[in-house]
């Protein structure tokens, strides 16, 4: 895959996500390379699925776990956590080589209880990896991403985070960037809404390319995911959802909603909960076969959404359980090239193209000033 065609870079000091994107700049790789078969296609879907992942691992696009250890006094997950949905040794279980953090928080909190709250869980996340050094290492950047992979350790990602965490502020947006926030929810704020984005939201976006900050579209109204998709220069995403035409939950996308988020080489990351994919690992794959052949190949990828208070389908319990549904897909005629972009090459390719629209961005605009007040009235 395009990652794997990048020359193993020395990686961060476990906890280091301050000023990530300003080191190992990619090349500007968005597409994925020819695949080259990893495995024996006479073996049994299980054992072909571990060897598939063991190159191509998992990519996870939500993970709640920061969220789920604030409530616990001691943890150890290094060496296994059963408390909690995801530890390291389930990680590896599991194939599991990257993982974006939610920073989401609880219904209510806005403004700038919003702000600090989303700061204390950043906080929380960096003190986590580090304390698990051998097991987990930060990340921003794909670069950073596969060089975490060849060192043997799971990528952390920052993000998403809820749109209210940037309280109407482009200087926070950017300061929270600093702080390694990779993803930002559009929703749930004045300036992303049923009537779409008004001006402040548009410079919003506008600045998250400029940043490398990609657009988190789950949950986001209409209007307002249409908006998105024709103003961003990078590759937008979706965090969490699944496909309507097989289960009609809000947060699931119709199908011109997929046909256009192909067409702007988007990514739908679909969730592994019950409630929005269905209740056994059959279900899930359902879903997977839909968006594939309604956006392509290469826009759909995995959210496992563990240790986010969902309950999830059968088979389908913990981080450790991927090779289950890859084995699935497998018996259902999945060639191992488009397992290989759901799990790793779709997530990269995504990455990259943020990466390579912020370079590309911050040569010609400089920081946006620009307030609510002034563009909204």
């Amino acid at each position: 895959m395009a990652d794997l065609q990048h020359d193993l870079r020395p990686a961060a000091a476990a906890g280091e996500f301050d000023d990530l994107t300003e080191q190992y700049p990619d090349e500007g790789v968005v597409t994925a390379e020819p695949y080259e078969p990893v495995s024996d296609p006479d073996d049994a879907p299980l054992t072909r699925a571990h060897a598939i992942l063991a190159a191509h691992p998992v990519a996870d696009g939500y993970n709640g776990l920061p969220w789920a250890l604030k409530r616990l006094s001691y943890y150890d997950l290094e060496d296994g956590e059963s408390t909690v949905d995801t530890d390291v040794p389930r990680l590896r279980s599991g194939h599991v080589g990257a993982l974006f953090w939610s920073l989401h928080l609880p219904e209510g909190l806005d403004g700038d209880r919003a702000v600090g709250a989303t700061l204390e869980q950043l906080d929380l996340a960096k003190s986590i990896v580090r304390t698990c050094d051998e097991g987990l290492r930060p990340a921003c950047t794909a670069g950073q991403v596969a060089d975490a992979r060849n060192c043997g350790r799971v990528a952390v990602l920052l993000g998403p985070a809820g749109a209210s965490a940037v309280g109407d502020s482009l200087g926070t947006l950017r300061q929270l960037h600093l702080l390694g926030l990779r993803a930002l929810t559009l929703t749930g704020v004045s300036w992303a809404s049923d009537a779409g984005l008004t001006r402040f939201g548009e410079e919003v976006v506008r600045e998250m390319n400029r940043l490398g900050v990609l657009a988190d579209l789950s949950g986001a109204p209409e209007q307002t995911v249409r908006r998105v998709l024709s103003l961003s220069r990078a590759p937008v995403l979706f965090s969490r959802s699944a496909a309507r035409a097989i289960r009609p939950h809000p947060v699931n996308l119709p199908d011109d909603l997929l046909a256009a988020l192909g067409a702007a080489k988007g990514l739908c990351l679909v969730p592994l909960t019950a409630e929005q994919t269905g209740p056994t690992v059959r279900d899930v794959a359902d879903h997977l076969d839909h968006i594939r052949a309604v956006a392509g190949a290469q826009c759909v990828g995995l959210s496992g959404t563990y240790d986010s208070g969902s309950a999830h389908p059968q088979e389908l319990g913990d981080v450790s359980c991927y090779p289950r549904l890859i084995a699935e897909l497998l018996r259902r005629g999945w060639d191992e090239g488009d397992v290989a972009l759901l799990t790793w090459g779709n997530v990269q390719r995504v990455l990259r193209g943020a990466d390579f629209t912020a370079r590309a961005a911050q040569q010609r605009r400089a920081p946006s000033k620009a307030t609510i007040s002034e563009l909204d009235g």
